[in-house]
């Protein structure tokens, strides 16, 4: 029996990295629950989508969070993103 969310992966990817912009991929893909090839291409569609800016510091990717663009689904395009995270950051 398979267990569901009410929320994408790439949803929790992106509340992940709210959370800790500067985690490492293997660490998103074991909150999330996913391979770590699997958060790569997530993190690369959000930041392809314009949602997520990636810097490099070092060797390693820090991220932040861009709050202001839309939700993807017609649904509840109406809202940014930002209400998403601020309704979960409590």
């Amino acid at each position: 029996m398979t267990t569901w969310t009410f929320l994408t992966n790439h949803a929790h990817v992106f509340i992940y990295v709210a959370r800790d912009p500067g985690a490492r991929v293997r660490e998103i893909a074991d909150a999330v629950g996913i391979t770590e090839r699997t958060a790569h291409g997530i993190l690369a569609d959000l930041v392809d989508a314009g949602y997520l800016k990636r810097e490099k510091e070092g060797r390693r990717n820090r991220y932040e969070c861009v709050e202001d663009l839309p939700l993807r689904h017609p649904i509840e395009s109406d809202h940014p993103v930002g209400a998403l995270l601020q309704a979960l950051r409590g």
